[in-house]
């Protein structure tokens, strides 16, 4: 692949353990990080056609393959621009993170978003996996994406053609996110303040924090939860190798110093076992597994 034209913004076998909450995998056949949504276009729209793309967040729901990912890992943390039009709508790019996006709904003073600083990840992720966190969704304040494929060819998908249900929506993976659009309405800055740092305290009351994790593993089934099931299953404190079960919340699993992904996605393949030999029940991966296998 010709670098030339994008010797700033693309590197060759770079490894992907500091991109990624869980530090840990191997390294990215090709690493493109675009300076602004120009330099995103510019690159796929000129890429040969047999390099697939992976996009990366915050990522903050991802488990690296120790293998690393072949074609291009797309890291988007610079693709971080929020504003807001006279009518309220908010526009973030698929690189803000989450948190940023809800502190600066505050500042404008628009409520609706506060649910988003309890969301560890940033725009593009979120809409990808229509994340929640306390009571709300994306789904609830999404206006429109848009999106590019590995063509470079562009177009806006509103939220009901995203058909966006629990952890997951309906569009195919050849569309990449780079901008949205959030609804959301005028509310006092104190109010809203108020109920962030709610959310920021119950997160870390009831989360892990300030360890190397992916968020929740595994997906609440109908009417369950999952973190009661891996309990009940005897599971809480589990370890294999430097991956643990947390003990604060089951459904987090931790990085305690130098795991490997292996270790994590066995020691997941182990809670699976336990909790469907306890309960019936079969655990879905609520973390996105990357990589070569």
């Amino acid at each position: 692949m010709k670098l030339s034209k994008f010797n700033k913004s693309v590197t060759l076998n770079q490894t992907l353990s500091k991109h990624n909450w869980f530090n840990v995998g191997g390294n990215a056949e090709i690493l493109f990080v675009p300076e602004d949504i120009k330099d995103l276009i510019g690159l796929l729209k000129s890429k040969p056609k047999k390099y697939e793309i992976y996009p990366i967040g915050a990522g903050s729901n991802i488990l690296v393959s120790d293998k690393g990912i072949k074609g291009i890992t797309l890291i988007t943390k610079k693709l971080n621009q929020i504003s807001i039009d006279n009518f309220g709508v908010i526009t973030a790019q698929a690189g803000a993170v989450d948190a940023d996006v809800a502190r600066f709904a505050r500042d404008q003073e628009r409520t609706g978003l506060e649910f988003l600083v309890g969301i560890p990840g940033t725009i593009g992720g979120g809409i990808k996996m229509n994340s929640g966190a306390f009571g709300a969704e994306f789904k609830d304040i999404l206006i429109d994406v848009k999106a590019i494929n590995n063509l470079g060819e562009i177009k806006t998908f509103s939220n009901k053609e995203l058909q966006m249900g629990y952890r997951k929506i309906g569009l195919s993976k050849e569309w990449i996110f780079y901008e949205a659009r959030f609804k959301s309405s005028k509310d006092s800055k104190d109010k809203i303040t108020t109920k962030m740092r709610r959310i920021i305290h119950l997160r870390k009351e009831a989360q892990p924090t300030a360890v190397k994790t992916g968020g929740s593993t595994f997906k609440n089934p109908i009417n369950k939860k999952a973190w009661k099931l891996i309990d009940e299953a005897g599971c809480r404190g589990l370890q294999n190798g430097d991956a643990m079960i947390s003990e604060k919340h089951c459904n987090f699993i931790i990085n305690l110093k130098k795991s490997t992904s292996q270790e994590i996605e066995e020691l997941a393949q182990m809670v699976q076992d336990k909790v469907f030999e306890k309960s019936g029940i079969r655990l879905d991966w609520e973390i996105q597994r990357v990589g070569i296998k």
